[in-house]
């Protein structure tokens, strides 16, 4: 007698559950433990904490952060830092971070980091000067070091934050003027901002992007990302240039993202422009929104390129 389709589903869907669960609960080791905890006050009742990534003999699939001892956040594996608000102002605290698998186990105690927070002042509301001069030197395939003049304030700068395209992903303190990042790709062209901070939480302007591409891995492909890109916002929308990558062919497609999301494809009717491309669109979104912006071509063996440094405009 033949069974119900939904039965054998169900049965195979029980076998893989159970599957699972035999496997999690044959998992009994530990993740490593975190290293390069940091902790560093940037305000009167804020702490951002840092770490370098745990390893697992399967996988690191949580993090979570403790504050003298109890358990503050909880994250997913691919966060290596967060800020820890609604503090005391001028409070001496210690920090640790412990990683977990998916079965539950967790790694030992970091070391523990201490970080004083700041001392409040009179309300605060003028952000610091931007930052200057800001370079992005490749360091192999893996980390850069970025490096910057200092800003102003007028009480104290208290902390740089480290912007890829748009995102947070390093905070120093604010006597530093470079930072160190690690974890990227080979052969990735990246873009960088900085921001300087103060304690009452003012932040100044991006500075002006430095851009870097990684050493490839060996035997990688030739790079084929569009170069140079500028983005400009106009009373008629945003403007784009940029230098089309070398492919040994006449570029004539680009697809632009906005916000990591395709947009839409760039396609010269008539021959393309030679040397530098520019190219306008309008956005329906009111002044003062921020778009990240980044384009790619379409390679003579009609597969996509690599993808251009990301470039980050607000609507005027």
């Amino acid at each position: 007698m033949q069974r119900p389709l939904a039965a054998i589903l169900l049965t195979a869907a029980a076998l893989f559950l159970a599957a699972c669960s035999t496997a999690l609960a044959e998992d009994t080791s530990s993740p490593t433990t975190p290293t390069g905890v940091t902790a560093a006050s940037g305000s009167a009742r804020t702490v951002h904490v840092m770490w370098s990534a745990a390893t697992d003999d399967r996988a690191v699939t949580a993090y979570e952060v403790y504050q003298q001892g109890r358990k503050v956040k909880d994250l997913p594996a691919t966060t290596l830092m967060t800020d820890i608000v609604n503090l005391t102002p001028a409070t001496p605290y210690t920090f640790t971070v412990r990683a977990r698998d998916a079965a539950g186990n967790r790694s030992p105690h970091s070391a523990a980091v201490p970080a004083t927070t700041l001392t409040a002042t009179a309300e605060d509301r003028t952000p610091p000067t931007t930052p200057g001069s800001l370079r992005a030197a490749p360091d192999g395939g893996h980390a850069a070091t970025l490096t910057w003049t200092p800003a102003r304030d007028d009480t104290e700068v208290t902390a740089y934050d480290v912007y890829q395209a748009d995102t947070r992903v390093h905070t120093v303190p604010g006597t530093a003027t470079t930072a160190r990042l690690t974890g990227l790709r080979p052969g990735t062209i990246y873009s960088f901002t900085v921001r300087a901070r103060d304690a009452a939480e003012n932040s100044s302007p991006d500075s002006a992007p430095a851009d870097l591409t990684t050493a490839r891995a060996p035997g990688a492909a030739p790079d084929t990302a569009p170069t140079d890109i500028e983005a400009t916002a106009t009373k008629d929308g945003i403007t784009l240039s940029w230098t089309p990558p070398r492919t040994g062919a006449v570029v004539r497609e680009h697809q632009l993202y906005l916000n990591e999301k395709f947009a839409t494809t760039i396609i010269w009717g008539a021959e393309p422009p030679l040397g530098r491309a520019t190219y306008t669109f309008t956005v329906p979104d009111p002044p003062g929104t921020r778009y990240s912006v980044k384009l790619r071509a379409r390679l003579p063996d009609g597969t996509w390129g690599d993808f251009s440094a990301q470039r980050t405009v607000v609507v005027i």
